[in-house]
């Protein structure tokens, strides 16, 4: 009798494979959407419609991209996490996600309990720009002032919890500044009104503000890698102008509702890998300041583990609340 039933398992989990197989073979049997939780015109959505572009010369379907900006991407994550786990909805995900894990409790889902990682995109470093109206030409200077000045500076944000909010707290923690948050709904706002000298500072992604730096729109004080910027080479590091131990950047990824086929997951990985290795690609985000990330499922899944650990330190060593 332990024998049939023995037997009967293994027939069943041979019946399970191949039936995992096949969906991954006949999938996607309509277009995928990619939902993106954040405003049109930042990395995240100009890194989802670049995967759009090219994913469908691989999977032979059309991926469309959707942007539900709104609670520090909660909204549109919330939206992935609700949806059919069959692989035709997607999330464009950045650190905001790992950050939000711990700055806040109250969310409608859980990242690693609801979603799967599916592949990493890229990452870029961010600069600290400043309207040329504002008396600080260095980081030296700009500390200075801060410290003359204890709230009277201010900096723009996507919003709470994505990476240049984090940047932001993460300076003030490490330089002993008191620099006022203002969270916009997007980049894009916070970006304009820092174009428009409504607000002093912004940590923007190198991707998207090194033109306007370089056409004297904003000036550059530093930038916020381990080394310097190949597209700005000559601005210097948070670290080596004055504050140790600075490190902060935006990173972006895919990940899909918890139960979609791993098969279907896997062929998803290998697409958005073969499109991040091929070398017109790289030299192409390369020189807007991105850097390609390549991992497999499992190894992405570490990495975000280890992520959500990274900013929970920062987050309860800086004392850093949800506003």
């Amino acid at each position: 009798m332990k024998h049939l039933v023995r037997h009967c398992l293994i027939l069943l989990a041979g019946c399970l494979l191949l039936a995992t197989s096949a969906a991954a073979q006949t999938w996607p049997t309509r277009p995928v959407r990619i939902v993106v939780p954040f405003a049109a015109g930042g990395p995240a959505d100009n890194y989802a419609r670049f995967l759009a572009q090219r994913l469908p010369e691989l999977l032979g379907q059309s991926f469309v991209v959707e942007n539900r900006p709104g609670a520090g991407a909660i909204i549109g994550t919330e939206l992935v996490a609700k949806a059919p786990a069959d692989g035709h909805t997607l999330l464009l995900m950045s650190n905001t996600h790992t950050v939000n894990e711990t700055l806040v409790a109250a969310k409608p889902y859980a990242l690693m309990r609801d979603f799967v990682g599916v592949a990493p995109i890229n990452y870029s470093d961010l600069v600290l720009v400043a309207h040329p109206a504002l008396p600080a030409h260095s980081l030296p200077q700009l500390l200075a002032l801060a410290r003359q000045r204890p709230g009277k500076l201010n900096y723009a944000s996507s919003g709470t919890g994505t990476p240049y909010h984090m940047a932001g707290e993460l300076f003030k923690s490490l330089s002993g500044t008191y620099l006022v948050h203002i969270p916009y709904r997007g980049s894009s706002g916070a970006r304009t009104d820092v174009l428009g000298g409504q607000v002093d500072l912004m940590f923007d992604a190198v991707t998207t503000m090194a033109e306007q730096v370089k056409s004297g729109k904003v000036r550059a004080i530093a930038t916020t890698g381990k080394q310097r910027s190949a597209v700005l080479p000559d601005v210097p590091t948070v670290h080596e102008a004055g504050v140790a131990n600075y490190e902060a950047t935006i990173w972006l990824g895919l990940m899909a509702p918890r139960g979609t086929p791993q098969a279907v997951v896997d062929r998803l990985n290998e697409a958005v890998g073969k499109i991040a290795g091929q070398p017109d690609v790289r030299e192409a985000w390369s020189r807007q300041g991105a850097t390609a990330m390549v991992m497999s499922p499992a190894e992405f899944d570490r990495y975000l583990q280890g992520d959500i650990a990274k900013w929970a330190r920062v987050i309860q060593t800086a004392h850093i609340k949800a506003e």
